[in-house]
C-alpha cells in the first residue's frame, strides 16, 4: 500500500498541535521579544534529514529481522496463506489509518508495522522464490534501483513536485488502493480477479502502472521530508518521513516481484 499520510495536512496538524508547542505558523518568523525561545524551536529539537535517515534505518532494520522469519516460517509453498500473516496484514493497514490521523505516534506505529509488514513481506518472499529461483534478489535489486532513480529525478527537478501533482498522485493512489481492497473482498467469495495474475499483455500492463505509481510516491516522500527540514517541523517528524518512506518501498517491492513473475511466466 502506498503513503497518502505524507501530505500538506500534515504540515498543519504538526504545526498547530499543542501538544508539541508549535507556535502558529504564520507568525513564527516574527520576532519574539517577549521570552526565552520555546524549546520546539532548538536546534536540536528540529526535523533533520540525518534523522530520518536515521529512523528509517531502524525501521528497515526491524523490518528485515522480521521478514527473515516470515521466509523461514515456510515449510511447503503449498500450504495455506500463514494464519500470522495475514493478521500482520490487518496490523499494518492499522498502523498505516491511524498515522493518518495521529503522526505524533509514529515513533511507536512505525516498529510495530515494520515488525507486522516485515513477517508478510518474508512470507510473499518465499511463496515467489520457491516459484521463481533468484526472483527476490531481482526484485529488491530493481526497487534499489527504482529509489535511486527517482531520488536524482527528485533532486535535479527533472519532474517537479507540485500542488498538481501531488493531487494527481494520492488520487491515483487512493483509487488503487480502494481497487485493491474491492478484489480483496471479492476473493473472500471466491471471485478472483486475473489482472492480478495474469501474465497477459494487460495484466504486465496492470503491474507496470502500479509500480510506477508507487515510484511517483517516492516523489512524495522526498518532497515531505525535505519541506519538513525546511518549515522546523519538530523532531517526531523524522520517524513519520521514516515510516512513509518504508511504506512505498515495501510496496513498490511487492508490485516489482509481481511484475518480474508475470515476466517469468510468458
Amino acid at each position: 500500500m502506498s503513503n497518502p499520510i505524507l501530505n500538506d495536512a500534515n504540515f498543519d496538524k504538526t504545526m498547530t498541535n499543542a501538544g508539541w508547542a508549535a507556535p502558529d505558523p504564520g507568525t513564527r518568523s516574527a520576532p519574539i521579544d517577549d521570552g526565552p525561545v520555546s524549546p520546539w524551536t532548538a536546534a536540536g529539537e528540529r526535523m533533520t534529514i540525518g534523522g530520518t535517515l536515521t529512523a528509517t534505518g531502524v525501521l528497515f532494520t526491524i523490518l528485515l529481522i522480521a521478514a527473515a522469519f516470515g521466509w523461514n516460517a515456510i515449510d511447503d509453498v503449498d500450504d495455506t496463506f500463514p494464519v500470522l500473516a495475514m493478521a500482520g496484514i490487518a496490523v499494518g493497514f492499522g498502523c498505516a489509518i491511524a498515522m493518518m490521523f495521529k503522526p505524533g505516534l509514529a515513533k511507536i506505529l512505525g516498529p510495530i508495522y515494520a515488525l507486522a509488514q516485515g513477517y508478510v513481506v518474508g512470507v510473499i518472499s518465499r511463496y515467489y522464490d520457491e516459484r521463481f529461483n533468484g526472483i527476490v534478489i531481482q526484485a529488491v535489486g530493481a526497487t534499489l534501483g527504482v529509489f535511486l532513480v527517482m531520488l536524482i529525478i527528485y533532486r535535479t527537478r527533472l519532474i517537479r513536485v507540485t500542488a498538481g501533482f501531488k493531487r494527481v498522485v494520492i488520487a491515483a493512489t487512493l483509487g488503487l488502493m480502494a481497487f485493491y481492497f474491492m478484489s480483496f473482498i471479492l476473493s473472500l467469495f471466491g471471485v478472483e480477479i486475473g489482472i492480478f495474475s495474469s501474465a497477459s499483455g494487460l495484466g504486465i500492463a496492470f503491474s507496470v502502472g502500479a509500480a510506477l505509481l508507487a515510484a511517483f510516491n517516492l516523489m512524495l516522500d522526498f518532497d515531505f521530508i525535505e519541506k519538513g527540514v525546511e518549515r522546523g517541523l519538530p523532531k517526531q517528524m523524522e520517524w513519520v518521513g521514516a515510516f512513509g518512506l518504508m511504506v512505498t518501498l515495501v510496496w513498490l517491492y511487492l508490485e516489482l516481484l509481481r511484475l518480474l513473475a508475470k515476466l517469468q511466466s510468458r
